[in-house]
């Protein structure tokens, strides 16, 4: 059972008994044991100078590096309180700060190892950082907490840093020879721009005086341009004004020539009137009177004319009524010839319709042989055999007429041969 009484130590009671005394008071119970001991472990922060010496680096150059950390026991953790009990109960201070110094060496001489002179001398922060992460994983379990790590010196018996300083020396002058060079060229540039800036306003300063001797001479042209405006419109506003005087002194002058015309023409007229009076007293009363009598002359001829033509009309309307009925009558005659017709074909039937056909037959014959008749010359072509000169065109429309009955019955279904031996029959 572990009490922690104060910040800096720890006091472990321990003991062992089969029957152990039970203890109350205020309340609460305690079992102690018939053996007891009572061990007490250090707290207290311990202050590590942990040397590394002739280590060597990464690229074989040998240094040593001297380092402070801080550690001490952490007793707020009850884990790690058991385990440095575990560890180093019964130990003294002196003892505990070995281990931890031992502990803390043996990682800053891992690191040196991995790390070159170059990267621990410019980059200590990191040193530091790599060797605090590494033995506080390792210490932590042991109970040890590690309170800091700082890299205290770096030095070596080659005279490798001191070359490096020297060439950072060299490096750090080279810088300030380029800074003074680049401060000079600064400031030259900068002198530069001052007076690139000065010479600038200097001719914003003209730009702007050249500006406003510009809109000077524009508005001053401007006013000018208004100036001639108005004087060149007060002198057209004369020249117009006289030219309306002159045109309204036309205007009247042209208005009397009016009157006078109109005057003239009053006359005229008046003379035209009496002329007119006089034309028809000598010259218009005989024509009119010689007007009206042809007039009469004329309304009576027309009224013979219009007589004659009503006769003549008469004459043709009572004529186109007589042709009118004859027409009629010829037409009814024929009306009826072409019923009895029609009830003799009823009673004939073939026959009939054979009396047609050689009743036009004729016609037909006449037909046919009518381009003939018309012909001026006939131009015949044999082959040699047959008959020659008319008796051959006889032939021709014998032949044509021999052919005659066939088409008759193919255009309308009757033979005349069989017609001819067929007996009549009667209704």
């Amino acid at each position: 059972m572990f009490f922690t009484c104060g910040p800096n130590e720890a006091m472990v009671v321990s003991g062992f008994c089969r029957s152990p005394p039970v203890m109350v008071a205020g309340g609460r119970v305690f079992v102690l044991p018939c053996i007891q001991q009572i061990q007490r472990i250090s707290l207290n922060t311990l202050t590590l100078n942990v040397k590394s010496e002739k280590v060597y680096t990464r690229h074989g150059v040998p240094i040593s590096v001297t380092g402070i950390a801080q550690v001490k026991i952490q007793g707020q953790n009850k884990e790690m309180l058991a385990a440095a009990c575990q560890m180093f109960l019964g130990k003294t201070e002196a003892e505990i700060a070995h281990i931890a110094l031992e502990t803390l060496e043996g990682h800053q001489r891992a690191i040196m190892a991995h790390m070159t002179v170059e990267e621990i001398y410019k980059d200590r922060q990191k040193f530091s950082e790599q060797v605090f992460k590494v033995a506080s994983s390792d210490l932590v379990n042991m109970g040890i907490s590690v309170v800091s790590y700082t890299l205290k010196d770096i030095h070596d018996d080659q005279d490798y840093l001191h070359s490096l300083g020297k060439a950072r020396t060299a490096q750090v002058q080279k810088d300030a020879r380029i800074g003074e060079a680049e401060a000079k060229r600064d400031a030259g540039i900068r002198e530069a721009k001052a007076k690139q800036e000065k010479v600038s306003a200097q001719y914003l300063s003209e730009i702007e005086m050249a500006k406003a001797q510009r809109d000077y001479e524009l508005k001053k042209a401007a006013y000018d341009i208004e100036v001639n405006t108005r004087r060149a419109q007060a002198d057209l506003a004369y020249q117009l004004q006289v030219a309306k005087t002159k045109q309204q002194i036309e205007e009247q002058r042209v208005q009397v020539q009016v009157v006078e015309r109109a005057q003239q023409v009053a006359v005229q007229e008046q003379e035209i009137a009496r002329r007119e009076k006089e034309l028809e007293a000598r010259v218009r009363k005989p024509a009119e009177a010689e007007r009206y009598k042809l007039e009469r002359l004329a309304e009576a001829e027309k009224s013979q004319l219009i007589m004659q033509a009503e006769a003549e009309a008469e004459s043709v309307r009572m004529r186109g009524e007589a042709e009118a009925f004859a027409i009629g009558a010829r037409a009814r005659a024929e009306a009826e010839q072409m019923a009895k017709k029609a009830e003799a074909f009823q009673l004939y039937q073939e026959a009939a319709q054979l009396d047609m056909l050689l009743e036009k037959l004729p016609q037909v014959a006449e037909e046919i042989s009518g381009p003939l008749t018309s012909a001026n010359k006939i131009t015949l072509v044999s082959s040699g055999g047959g008959t020659m000169g008319a008796a051959k065109v006889t032939g021709e429309v014998l032949d044509i007429l021999s052919r005659l009955p066939e088409s008759v019955e193919r255009l309308t279904g009757v033979s005349i041969s069989q017609v001819n031996h067929k007996p009549l029959r009667t209704a």
